[in-house]
């Protein structure tokens, strides 16, 4: 089997895509992941496949050991993670059935674990641009390669969970100009940053957020998961094409991610 060098985080809906795979139980300094990694290849690349939530859908967002998840990855080699996730829109114009690749990210969340910089060296990364942009561009050209709808950036609102937004919240976020809302996107970019490992999103819209006030009702948990499931062939085919398509040499600065910031004496 090839070396494991793409990892695939699976999210609401999407806990499995590769067939002829091989567990791999990675035991980190932060605990268990969610599941055991599922290991594969899709021509001629090596790639860890890990549902968030667990294979039940066990942990909410809330209570996912991001770090474990993300150190597992890294332990296996993994150099590029994709990200997909289940997400609501803030805009009209994006509807459920669309792909957003986002592009920037605002964290709403509180009390999660989202570093492995806890001291005694003090390390300030930059995620100024969260997302690595070689990848990005190559999701776009692959998804639209595949006749699928999608968004070519945005910013993805990423709240704590499990509850949804009230419609006061819903619209201060639709006020502020962001696009998309997901309640898992934080902080396991940004730990995928902090171990320079390049992390591309794909947000399936599910549903209108709190709806369209006088349109379309507020989403439920039930509608989320019908829209997944009907887009989840369009996912996997556009992740076997995306997949191989990816250059093993990286020109994106995720890879230098930790180069000056630490704070040593």
């Amino acid at each position: 089997m090839s070396n494991v060098r793409i990892g695939v985080f699976g999210g609401s809906g999407f806990y499995s895509f590769l067939d002829d795979v091989r567990p791999r139980v990675v035991d980190t300094p932060y605990g268990r992941p969610s599941a055991p990694l599922m290991v594969g290849d899709i021509d001629g690349v090596g790639v860890a496949f890990l549902p968030r939530h667990g294979t039940e859908h066990q942990f909410p967002p809330h209570e996912i050991n991001y770090r474990a998840n993300a150190w597992a990855m890294k332990e296996l080699g993994v150099t590029r993670v994709i990200g997909p996730c289940a997400a609501g829109s803030l805009r009209r114009d994006i509807a459920p059935g669309d792909f957003v690749v986002s592009d920037q990210l605002v964290d709403r969340t509180s009390g999660r674990k989202d570093t492995f910089y806890d001291g005694p060296v003090t390390t300030h990364v930059s995620f100024a641009d969260p997302y690595c942009p070689e990848l990005r561009a190559l999701a776009v050209k692959h998804a639209r390669d595949q006749g699928i709808t999608v968004h070519d950036g945005g910013t993805v609102v990423t709240v704590q969970g499990p509850r949804f937004s009230t419609r006061a919240e819903s619209r201060w976020y639709q006020d502020a100009g962001w696009d998309v809302i997901n309640m898992t996107q934080y902080p396991e970019a940004y730990l995928a940053r902090e171990l320079e490992m390049c992390y591309v999103n794909i947000a399936l819209i599910t549903d209108y957020d709190v709806g369209v006030e006088g349109e379309i009702e507020a989403v439920s948990h039930a509608e989320v998961l019908r829209v997944f499931e009907r887009n989840n062939a369009q996912l996997r085919d556009l992740l076997f094409a995306l997949i191989p398509a990816i250059p093993e040499q990286r020109s994106c600065p995720c890879a230098s991610a930790l180069r000056g910031a630490r704070v040593e004496t």
